[in-house]
């Protein structure tokens, strides 16, 4: 976003040659930028009848759709607000409130906090790991950019923020098995790169400006209902439809890569769960969760179970698996199991019944029983 630096005259002599900056614009109200430093803000709390405002940021993803019905069943339909720069498709616009918003244009995200009276915002604007190393420059303003919008426009209205962290904000010199929630993180994508910034910023606004920032870093999210967005866990997704569809699958990583996976469920709950502790319970502000672990090996031979006729093959990717041997293979999510009592409810078998159900293989899942 530009920025245009406005000087004016210091004394009242036109003679003199002082000039001091004035702030731009964009901070002509409260922002961090001109929050004094002992200044101490806190979300408010919610009573049963006065439900959160909730705004959600690149809301047709793979979690937002979801996550706005989770939480339209909590706090009302038209206390969730879904957003993002797409057109929605018909059962999304008339499930709830939807609206355009650019996460780059910070005018418009001032506008639909003030104009809707915003209190929670989850941000989920961002390009995955794949994508992302295929266009860097759009990563870079998206996941980068648009999150100091966010984070500028949440301490200005003391909104209590969710931002979404990865196994991806990990790399190839973190310890991989397990992987504790506080460790040296140096990721070798954009993806992750913008991730640990997000931590990092979130923790800082959090100290600095009394930020309520809370943050989850997810594992591989597989869901039924959605379809792979260009992530190197998504061959987790993929292997479903095609195992429903064909019967077969090819998959871009290596038989043995193990990854820390979570099916949707678990996921959008454990979102919820953490937005929804009380702030003395939180002893961080990022955690990591988890509920599995497994291979394409594994998960072959647990479809297998349901599909006798299942074949899986292999044509790897490299970029894609230099990504995955970058990252964990299991995370370590003692503290949040401690903190506000995160606890899991799929593992693989329940995963692979409830996926394959989904896409209408019931008579396979028959036949093999």
């Amino acid at each position: 976003m530009l920025f245009i630096r406005m000087l004016r005259r210091v004394g009242q002599s036109p003679a003199c040659g002082c000039w001091t900056p004035v702030l731009p614009v964009r901070f002509l109200g409260i922002s961090p930028r001109q929050i004094p430093a002992d200044a101490n803000f806190h979300s408010a709390s919610f009573s049963a009848t006065d439900h959160p405002r909730v705004l959600i940021t690149g809301g047709l993803g793979q979690l937002g759709v979801g996550l706005a019905n989770l939480l339209r069943k909590r706090f009302g339909k038209d206390n969730v607000i879904l957003s993002d720069i797409r057109k929605p498709p018909d059962h999304v616009f008339h499930s709830g409130p939807f609206i355009y918003s650019d996460i780059l244009d910070y005018k418009n995200l001032r506008e639909i906090v003030v104009n809707n009276r915003i209190t929670w915002l989850f941000h989920y604007s961002a390009l995955l790991s794949a994508i992302g190393e295929a266009n860097v420059s759009l990563a870079r303003a998206v996941n980068i950019t648009g999150l100091h919008n966010i984070l500028d426009v949440a301490a200005e209205h003391n909104l209590r923020l969710f931002v979404p962290s990865t196994i991806g904000a990990f790399g190839p010199t973190s310890p991989r098995n397990p992987t504790p929630d506080l460790c040296i993180q140096r990721p070798r994508t954009i993806y992750g790169v913008s991730k640990v910034h997000a931590e990092l910023m979130g923790e800082y606004y959090h100290y600095r400006y009394g930020l309520d920032f809370r943050c989850l870093r997810y594992p591989g999210i597989i869901s039924a209902d959605s379809q792979p967005g260009g992530g190197t866990t998504d061959y987790a997704v993929q292997i479903f439809h095609d195992a429903a569809k064909h019967g077969k699958f090819e998959c871009n990583l290596e038989a043995r890569t193990r990854l820390p996976m979570m099916y949707i469920d678990d996921c959008l709950r454990a979102t919820l769960e953490v937005m929804e502790a009380p702030a003395e319970s939180l002893s961080m502000r990022t955690y990591n969760v988890s509920a599995m672990s497994f291979t394409p090996e594994e998960l072959a031979q647990e479809v297998l179970k349901h599909v006798p006729e299942f074949q899986i093959t292999y044509n790897v990717d490299a970029v894609r698996q230099a990504i995955a041997d970058s990252w964990p293979m299991k995370f370590d999510d003692s503290n949040a199991r401690k903190d506000w009592g995160w606890k899991h409810d799929f593992d693989l078998p329940e995963l692979v019944t409830t996926m394959l159900n989904f896409h209408g293989s019931e008579t396979r899942v028959a036949q093999a029983n």
